[in-house]
């Protein structure tokens, strides 16, 4: 198990913090594994300064959306893009 820091803005870190944001979407230029620990340290882009706060989360399942390009055509996603959709259970 290994700790990555990474910033994240003000909006995002409060959706993470009340619970309301599950899932993270993230440039795949560094290594991560299920179990590693993300630490988010809130970052203001105005003040181009960290706040001071941070929280940590543990990575669970990781996809790479380069394993797409196998499912899909590039030009397709580069046409429509791709969604990442958080699942929850039915009410």
């Amino acid at each position: 198990m290994r700790i990555i820091k990474k910033k994240t803005w003000p909006e995002y870190f409060e959706l993470v913090l009340k619970g309301k944001k599950k899932f993270e979407i993230r440039l795949a230029d560094f290594n991560i594994q299920e179990g590693d620990i993300l630490e988010l340290e809130e970052y203001d882009p105005k003040t181009k300064a960290y706040t001071g706060r941070s929280i940590r989360k543990k990575a669970g399942k990781i996809f790479n959306t380069k394993l797409m390009e196998q499912m899909h055509k590039k030009e397709d996603i580069e046409k429509y893009g791709l969604y990442i959709i958080q699942l929850e259970d039915e009410r």
